[in-house]
């Protein structure tokens, strides 16, 4: 039976790097960070006090787990030690939520980059028997997110379509990342709004969003080095008026700044959240007033 995923994480959340892992275990940021995001290959095996610390944050705080080598759409079988070993961290810090990039990164070994799966009727097939391998495996829902990409190999089909088939065969759900919309419909000159809408709502799990580097007018690098724009922080405010509010997780791999300036924007992810909470909420019927006598 797979684990539920619809568990332990809401709100705005943040994706846990070593450089602050101390400042949060001794100066934990209470009611600004709902939950955090980390990376099992980053992690698995790691004892010793960094170990400790994170066992100290996953007892506290809820955690989900994003892959970054499963290589979900790659030609080499699915890694069966790994799944192992993930499955036994999973466990271990009782993390629910498992998520991967609908891409691939291996064949015959790392190559350590994201690249892009034909959007094709095969790839479909393949990916989504992969899907449900996985999740049988680690006894999880898991959830693909939509990847950033720089060419398309042989399309059959769109990005969208492609992103619903594999989703709805394999029955995972997404992860939605906002940032990739954007960078995607830069570089390949599609509406990121009519993108979005386009998407399963129904299936996502949570959010992320990032920033990105400006390579070209026509060139977005995905790189998760620079602070979110205002494109980007507009199309998360459209994907909640969209499909309601989600939790959603600020990444940052590059350049990172001071914990003080990531949780700035961790903030920001909440006040959208609320101005929708907000903006949604019933409002209490007037009472008629009582007839004069």
């Amino acid at each position: 039976m797979l684990t539920p995923w619809h568990e332990s994480i809401a709100g705005a959340g943040l994706g846990l790097r070593r450089s602050f892992l101390s400042a949060l275990v001794e100066s934990p940021p209470l009611g600004r960070v709902d939950f955090y995001e980390i990376a099992p290959e980053n992690w698995i095996g790691v004892g010793g006090s960094k170990g400790h610390r994170l066992r100290a944050l996953t007892e506290q705080v809820p955690f989900v787990c994003h892959g970054l080598s499963l290589s979900i759409g790659g030609p080499a079988p699915l890694d069966g030690n790994f799944l192992h070993q993930l499955k036994g961290f999973l466990d271990q810090h009782d993390i629910a939520h498992y998520t991967e990039h609908l891409s691939y990164c291996a064949d015959d070994g790392q190559l350590y980059d994201l690249l892009p799966i034909p959007f094709t009727e095969e790839a479909v097939h393949y990916v989504a028997a992969r899907v449900r391998e996985v999740q049988d495996r680690l006894e999880r829902r898991i959830a693909l997110e939509n990847a950033s990409y720089y060419a398309a190999p042989g399309p059959e089909m769109s990005e969208s379509d492609f992103i619903r088939a594999v989703l709805t065969e394999a029955d995972c759900d997404l992860l939605l990342d906002v940032n990739n919309i954007y960078v995607n419909s830069i570089n390949h000159s599609y509406d990121p709004l009519a993108f979005l809408h386009s998407l399963p709502g129904e299936r996502i799990r949570y959010g992320h969003i990032a920033g990105h580097h400006v390579a070209a007018e026509d060139l977005r690098i995905d790189t998760h080095g620079a602070e979110v724009i205002d494109p980007v922080w507009t199309l998360l405010d459209a994907a909640y008026q969209s499909f309601g509010v989600f939790p959603t997780l600020l990444e940052r791999d590059f350049n990172i700044p001071p914990l003080a300036e990531l949780l700035l924007e961790v903030d920001r992810v909440r006040q959208i959240q609320h101005d929708h909470h907000v903006r949604h909420e019933p409002q209490s019927a007037t009472p008629p007033a009582l007839a004069m006598a």
